[in-house]
């Protein structure tokens, strides 16, 4: 085994007791994907969770990658990679498996799409969408090896491309889209981060159970705020109403009517 292959696989074995991850699929494909492959020539501009600030990697030996870091994709923005281990907790939360269809709302430059490839596999797809025109165009070159990923230059606002078993969003929202709710197949998952113009909020997952949606919380994040989302202070009001409705979980409903539940 390479230095850069037992990276990888020390890399999947700490995010994988970091958050007890159960799905095997998961924790193979964290120690498969090559996450440099994903991202700009290095040196890298990197930190921690809770750092303020980056540090730039020594070199650009891809070994630097393989720890619980962020890495900038625009500095200025502050607009960076997931961080590994929040991420892979909200995938293995959706028990992503086989054959299934995957659509992953803010994409990024690729990384996480790669690894849900691997984790549906040649008979499953993932729809990789994202509103940022030069980075959609650099996902569709980063994953051009994945044949069952397609990258879609868009939000999500509008149109997902069908029905699917599993619904992700990688940005802020201040409520779920109706037609993310409606495209979810029987027992289907969604599972979006609901937030503030702070960035800061809950993120929550939407099951289908039939011909109602059963949401429940799973955990605080602040994160890069998605296109098209509000900036109101009624966005705000109704980010605010489901982060506090979903502490009360599970919350049980059959619609949203101006992005709350409703039962009729």
């Amino acid at each position: 085994m390479s230095d850069l292959a037992a990276a990888r696989q020390r890399y999947a074995e700490l995010i994988g007791k970091r958050e007890r991850i159960s799905s095997s699929r998961l924790l193979a494909a964290l120690a498969t994907v090559p996450r440099e492959k994903f991202l700009a020539k290095g040196p890298w501009r990197i930190k921690r969770e809770m750092a303020r600030d980056y540090r730039l990697t020594p070199d650009a030996d891809p070994i630097h990658l393989y720890d619980d870091v962020l890495v900038a994709i625009d500095a200025r923005r502050r607009l960076d990679t997931g961080l590994p281990s929040l991420w892979a907790h909200f995938i293995d939360v959706l028990d992503v498996g086989a054959k299934q269809r995957v659509v992953q709302i803010g994409c990024g430059l690729g990384y996480f799409s790669a690894v849900l490839s691997e984790m549906v596999g040649p008979k499953g797809k993932v729809i990789a969408i994202e509103c940022d025109e030069k980075l959609a165009r650099r996902a569709a070159v980063n994953l051009r090896s994945y044949t069952n990923v397609e990258v879609v230059s868009g939000d999500g606002g509008s149109d997902i491309g069908g029905p699917a078993d599993v619904i992700i969003a990688h940005a802020g929202f201040s409520h779920p889209h109706p037609h993310w709710l409606d495209a979810l197949r029987p027992k289907g998952r969604l599972l979006v981060p609901l937030t503030q113009r702070d960035r800061e909020g809950t993120v929550i997952r939407i099951l289908r159970r039939g011909k109602t949606f059963e949401a429940d919380p799973v955990r605080q994040i602040r994160i890069f705020p998605g296109q098209g989302r509000g900036a109101t202070a009624l966005d705000d009001q109704v980010a605010d109403w489901w982060e506090r409705a979903s502490t009360l979980s599970p919350l049980r409903f059959r619609r949203l009517e101006q992005g709350l539940p409703s039962d009729g």
